[in-house]
């Protein structure tokens, strides 16, 4: 219930408006077309969440609930779009237990227009500190030029190139994302650094002459074959001696740590025809056979609580 209300004045864009000028709930409906009472109901659940604060009738955003604005700098809204275009797919969970797969699922990669830009958001405004983390604890002094796949808005791009100022990119992803991205890579001021490629890794090859590959949040969305077929273009891409850093979720043989993999394992039924979170044996074992060899963790994710950023580096 509190989920769904959140998502709900999400939706409506309530922190947003409400961020510009606090309000009365009847000049709120009035502006959204909204029934006043129900608006009203909502509102008041939302004072009681500590996401707004209503005094005399008139409602405005708590600290926690501007994060919700879009217009807030570190805006998490984004983040609750994504999660509420997906709520329709979580609604079948029961069925895709029975079935072994959601029948009624609207997979990621299909998301066009607001909802494709929906999602990319979310995963910039996930990666804003995690990326930097990554590219500031991995030395990659020896490496002339990244191939980010399924780069999205670009965020391990600039991280990388920011940290490395002898270093040049090529962002991949597909058609209807690389605007977003080149547009965060050109606020970044780096742009002039970075080849901007659209294409869909399930069908093609990808770019070659790049030394180092990142595979970030990536894994998790393909069945094992479909990461086995993406490992080998990647190593086909790859420069003789270059190296393939994967980020994701990895966990242990019991498959219960870190217990956001578990559930982010349930977020893949329901979301992907065939994505899972894998064990670090499952990963070897796909880039051994992909042609891959001195593979080993150099970031376990222990000290941020099981958060997606456990890393594997992998050498062609």
């Amino acid at each position: 219930m509190t989920s769904k209300a959140i998502l709900t004045a999400c939706e409506l864009d309530i922190f947003t408006i409400l961020a510009q000028m606090p309000r009365a709930a009847a000049s709120l409906a009035e502006e959204k077309g909204c029934d006043h009472r129900a608006l009203t109901r909502l509102l008041d659940c939302l004072v009681t969440l500590d996401l707004l604060v209503k005094e005399q009738g008139i409602y405005r955003p708590t600290e926690q609930g501007e994060l919700l604005s879009s217009g807030h700098e570190e805006s998490l809204l984004p983040m609750a779009m994504h999660m509420n275009h997906t709520w329709n797919n979580w609604h079948h969970l029961t069925e895709a237990v029975q079935k072994g797969e959601n029948p009624a699922m609207h997979r990621g990669s299909e998301f066009e227009g607001e909802e494709q830009k929906s999602f990319i958001e979310d995963m910039h405004a996930g990666a804003r500190r995690i990326s930097r983390n990554i590219a500031r604890e991995y030395n990659a002094d020896s490496f002339q030029r990244l191939l980010d796949i399924g780069g999205g808005s670009g965020a391990y791009t600039i991280a990388f190139l920011e940290e490395n100022p002898h270093m040049e990119a090529i962002l991949f992803d597909l058609e209807g994302v690389i605007p977003i991205a080149r547009d965060k890579v050109r606020q970044a001021g780096l742009e002039a650094r970075v080849q901007f490629t659209h294409g869909d890794y399930y069908n093609q090859e990808l770019p070659r002459g790049c030394d180092l590959a990142l595979l970030s949040a990536i894994i998790h969305q393909n069945s094992p074959e479909e990461n086995l077929d993406l490992l080998s273009k990647i190593y086909r891409a790859l420069e003789p001696g270059g190296r393939l850093l994967i980020r994701d979720y990895i966990m242990d043989e019991d498959r219960i740590k870190p217990a956001g993999g578990a559930m982010f394992a349930l977020n893949m039924l329901v979301n992907t025809r065939g994505g899972d979170t894998y064990t670090f044996a499952e990963v070897e074992a796909g880039l051994q056979q992909a042609g891959f060899r001195r593979i080993h963790a150099i970031r376990t994710g222990a000290e941020s609580h099981g958060r997606m950023d456990y890393l594997v580096e992998a050498r062609k």
